[in-house]
C-alpha cells in the first residue's frame, strides 16, 4: 500500500515537471514568436516605407524624365527656330540684295570669309566676331586638322563645330587645297575632294554645305573650271570668288599694309571679303574692319546659296 502510494507520488512529481517542462517551452515559444512578429512587423513597416520612398522616388524621376523629354524638345524646337530664322533672314537678305542692284535703296552688303581654316587663331576670330555681333563664312579644309597649322600642340578637329554653333555659315575649300600637288589635275580629282570634305563638315558638325569657294580661286582650275562647275551644279552647289581683300593670302608685312589693301579694295555696294583666319595681321585689322564696313551702311551677312554673290 505504502508502495503503491509512492508510486502514485512519483508520478505526480513527473507529470508535474512535465507540465512546468511543457509550459516553459511554450512560454519560451511564444515569447519568441511574439518577438519574431514584432521583428516580421518591424521589417514589414520597414518595407512599407522603404516602397512609399520608393514611389516617391519613382514619381520623381518620371517628373524629372518628363522634364528631360521637355528640354530635349524645347532644344530641337530652338534647333527648329533657328533653321527658320535664318531662312527668314537669308529671304530678307535676296530682297535686299535685289533692291541694292535696282538702286531702291543705300543699305549695302558685305559677307566676310575666311580660307582654308579651321586654325587655332580662329577661336579668337570666332570670339571677335561674337563681341561685335557679326556672322562670317568659313570655307574650310581637313588635312592636317588634327593638329593646328599655327599652334602644332593644339587640334583644331573641334573648331569645325564651333564655327557652327555660333550660327556662322560653314563651307567647302575641298579636303585637301593642294593646288600644285593633283587637286586641279583632273575634275574628279578635284570632285573627290569636294565630296571628302563634305562628308567631314557633315561627320564633325551635323550640317550640310552647298557653297563652295575654289582653292587659289576659280581662275586657278584654267581649263577644267566648266568640266568642275558642271559637276558641282549636279551636286546642287555654289561657288563663290571675292570682291575684296586685305591681301592676307600673300606676303602680308604689317596692319598698315592690310588695312590699305582692305579699304582700298571695297567700292561696292555688294561685297565678298576674303581673309584667312590663321593671319595676326587680318585679326588685328578685323574689329576695325567690321567698324568701317558698319560705318559705310553695309550690313553683313554669313553667305547662303540664294544669294546673288553665289554662282549656280
Amino acid at each position: 500500500m505504502a508502495e503503491s502510494k509512492r508510486q502514485i507520488k512519483g508520478s505526480t512529481i513527473i507529470l508535474i515537471i512535465l507540465y512546468i517542462i511543457i509550459i516553459g517551452i511554450l512560454s519560451l515559444i511564444t515569447t519568441f514568436n511574439f518577438i519574431k512578429i514584432n521583428e516580421i512587423k518591424k521589417q514589414d513597416k520597414d518595407i512599407k516605407l522603404k516602397l512609399e520612398t520608393a514611389n516617391k522616388d519613382l514619381n520623381t524621376l518620371k517628373e524629372e524624365q518628363t522634364v528631360l523629354v521637355s528640354k530635349i524638345d524645347d532644344l530641337n524646337n530652338i534647333d527648329k527656330k533657328t533653321e527658320e530664322l535664318k531662312k527668314e533672314v537669308f529671304e530678307l537678305a535676296s530682297k535686299v540684295e535685289q533692291k541694292i542692284q535696282n538702286k531702291e535703296t543705300n543699305k549695302k552688303i558685305a559677307y566676310i570669309t575666311f580660307d582654308d581654316g579651321p586654325y587655332y587663331l580662329t577661336d579668337s576670330v570666332l570670339s571677335l566676331l561674337k563681341e561685335k555681333k557679326v556672322k562670317a563664312t568659313f570655307f574650310t579644309i581637313g588635312l592636317n586638322k588634327e593638329k593646328c597649322f599655327d599652334n602644332p600642340s593644339a587640334s583644331c578637329s573641334e573648331t569645325y563645330k564651333k564655327i557652327v554653333d555660333g550660327g556662322h555659315t560653314i563651307a567647302n575649300h575641298t579636303y585637301s587645297h593642294l593646288i600644285f600637288n593633283g587637286l586641279y589635275s583632273s575634275v574628279d580629282s578635284f570632285i573627290t575632294q569636294v565630296d571628302k570634305q563634305e562628308e567631314l563638315i557633315y561627320s564633325k558638325t551635323g550640317a550640310k554645305t552647298n557653297i563652295l569657294r575654289f582653292p587659289g580661286g576659280s581662275a586657278t582650275a584654267r581649263s577644267l573650271k566648266n568640266g568642275i562647275i558642271s559637276k558641282l551644279k549636279e551636286k546642287g552647289y555654289g561657288w563663290v570668288d571675292w570682291t575684296a581683300q586685305d591681301g592676307d593670302g600673300g606676303n602680308l608685312t604689317s596692319t598698315t599694309t592690310a588695312w590699305s589693301n582692305f579699304t582700298n579694295s571695297i567700292n561696292s555696294d555688294i561685297e565678298v571679303v576674303l581673309f584667312h583666319d590663321y593671319n595676326k595681321y587680318t585679326y588685328a585689322i578685323l574689329g576695325d574692319a567690321i567698324d568701317y564696313l558698319e560705318k559705310k551702311d553695309y550690313i553683313l551677312l554669313p553667305l547662303f546659296y540664294e544669294s546673288v554673290m553665289v554662282n549656280k
